[in-house]
């Protein structure tokens, strides 16, 4: 039921739409007279000053009122913020202690996974969230045509009652593929043992880790090669799964079907094999024990010959040159699945940008973000502007080239670039490129050859097989409702049964137990639930 405090914001916000067009003032989203006249294009956004609050998550390494991006963007577009920054690691607490005080800020920027899809179906109902869709292709034109070039945008951020209440990151990069940091082979092994060809199915890839296992490939003399390591198989998973056919452990699509892997043969087929790999010493002893920094120590002791990271220099201790020689894990088949598939990223984070129902004028804050959605605005936001990250130089051909200012440490660009612009470590709203780097050096080359590896190993053996395991979709507040509970008791209870079936703490004899077990809490309706959001976003236009 509608209290009358709801029924008010309902009818304020929806007032706010109708009126909120041109350079015109109107009612804002509070629900009072405004003054503020919104440029359509180009900077400033306001002529007038105008002051906002924002929430957003903070990563520690400068005050954001501080950072030289934020201070020009300020002068640029005329609207001020007062900033409310809590740690990335209190920022979810922090978020909804805001919603249930109702002490929101105007603006809740880049909270990601902390504004979930739930949430956004929760606030934006009751009006506590603005609706955005209709401002949109007026006041967010870059964001417009992304939508309008890939209409699978609009309908993943589309909530079930035909509004949009945030706004997402877009990835478009060489690496926006990646679900998740991928698997990268020891190099130097490889060369020891001779190997001139990844293997490409589960056979000939266990003959590999049993050589990893036999003959010494660090040199040391020892019996301390490791042929795969991981942390709970947390980083791995889904990689491994894909030989036997399955690109999650949570809910699938495949050809329109909805499907939960765990029940499948193809589930038990990996299970059989990963319990081989750990019963013979092929997969690490301490992979459910074991945490990322005692994993990374082996790494860099050159004991391990196959583990993941985003990037294998991150485990191994290596520079970039270095780790040229590292290849990127190639996708396996197997006698369960004849077909090479990869889970691959949506490209799509969604909750990076909301207003909500203090916001006194909807129209500049999108007009705000928007330019974010450029491949121009992307750079600006990425790398702050001139002289304060990087600056010009010229090279010896006379062209100018972006080198870092002399205040940037080189042995730790990334810390210095958070201390410039809020695109670091957080889900930024913005559509990400691959950009040029900034140069160390005016006579650099123009493409890193660690970039250019990265980006063909991920177009080799990535893109080519990647298959998105589920879209973004929301669920209903009933349907919500089926399934919270659900979704997690089953996720604590495979997640369990599959190290133990791993280790063989629980034999594999037992697997009618376990798939009976799984229906007793009701996957087929949490199945049912999935389906019939999946075939909702399908048939959305």
């Amino acid at each position: 039921m509608l209290t009358k405090r709801k029924v008010l914001t309902v009818t304020i916000v929806l007032t706010s739409l109708l009126v909120g067009c041109g350079k015109g003032s109107g009612k804002s989203a509070n629900g009072k007279e405004s003054s503020v006249k919104v440029e359509e294009k180009g900077f400033p956004i306001v002529k007038e000053k105008l002051e906002m609050t924002m929430m957003a998550p903070g990563t520690g390494l400068a005050e954001w009122k501080n950072m030289p991006m934020l201070k020009d963007y300020s002068e640029k577009t005329g609207i001020n913020f007062k900033y409310t920054t809590p740690p990335l690691s209190d920022f979810q607490t922090k978020l909804n202690l805001a919603f249930a005080s109702g002490d929101l800020a105007d603006i809740i920027y880049a909270a990601g996974g902390s504004l979930g899809s739930s949430m956004e179906v929760d606030y934006g109902s009751q009006g506590i969230l603005l609706p955005l869709e209709d401002l949109i292709p007026k006041y967010a034109p870059n964001l417009n045509k992304l939508m309008e070039e890939d209409p699978s945008i609009r309908k993943s951020i589309t909530t079930p009652d035909g509004h949009i209440y945030s706004l997402p990151v877009v990835s478009r990069g060489d690496t926006a593929i990646w679900p998740r940091g991928p698997l990268w082979y020891n190099g130097e092994w490889l060369k020891k043992l001779g190997v001139k060809e990844l293997p490409k199915t589960t056979d000939e890839f266990y003959d590999l880790l049993v050589r990893f296992r036999d003959e010494d490939p660090n040199g040391n003399g020892k019996k301390d090669d490791i042929p795969l390591t991981d942390t709970k198989l947390d980083n791995s998973r889904d990689w491994l799964m894909a030989a036997f056919g399955m690109k999650s452990q949570g809910i699938e699509e495949i050809n329109g079907k909805v499907r939960y892997p765990p029940v499948t043969e193809n589930y038990k087929a990996y299970l059989t094999y990963m319990h081989k790999l750990y019963a013979e010493g092929l997969l690490d002893k301490e992979v459910y024990s074991q945490a990322d920094e005692q994993r990374k120590a082996k790494g860099q002791n050159n004991q391990i010959g196959l583990f993941p990271d985003w990037f294998s220099y991150f485990t191994t201790g290596q520079n970039e040159t270095e780790a040229l020689d590292n290849p990127m894990f190639q996708p396996l088949t197997s006698e369960v699945s004849k077909k090479a598939v990869v889970p691959g990223s949506p490209r799509l984070v969604r909750g990076a940008f909301a207003l909500t129902e203090k916001n006194p004028s909807p129209e500049a804050s999108l007009r705000w973000i928007d330019y974010f959605y450029s491949d121009e605005g992307y750079t600006y936001l990425n790398q702050g502007p001139e002289g304060s990250f990087w600056e010009y130089k010229e090279n010896k051909d006379g062209k100018k080239v972006k080198v870092y200012t002399k205040d940037v440490d080189l042995t730790n660009t990334e810390d210095s670039r958070g201390k410039v612009s809020p695109d670091y470590g957080i889900t930024a709203p913005t559509k990400s490129v691959t950009i040029p780097a900034i140069k160390e050096k005016v006579d650099d080359p123009d493409i890193k050859p660690f970039d250019e590896f990265v980006k063909n190993e991920t177009k080799n053996k990535i893109t080519k097989y990647a298959e998105t395991p589920f879209p973004l979709v929301y669920l209903t507040k009933e349907q919500q409702d089926q399934v919270s509970t659900v979704r997690t008791d089953l996720q604590t209870y495979v997640e369990q049964m599959e190290a133990k079936f791993i280790t063989g703490v629980e034999p594999l004899e037992n697997w009618d137990k376990f798939v009976s077990t799984i229906n007793s809490m009701g996957v087929d309706d949490y199945v049912k639930v999935y389906q019939e959001a999946y075939d909702t976003w399908k048939a959305a236009e």
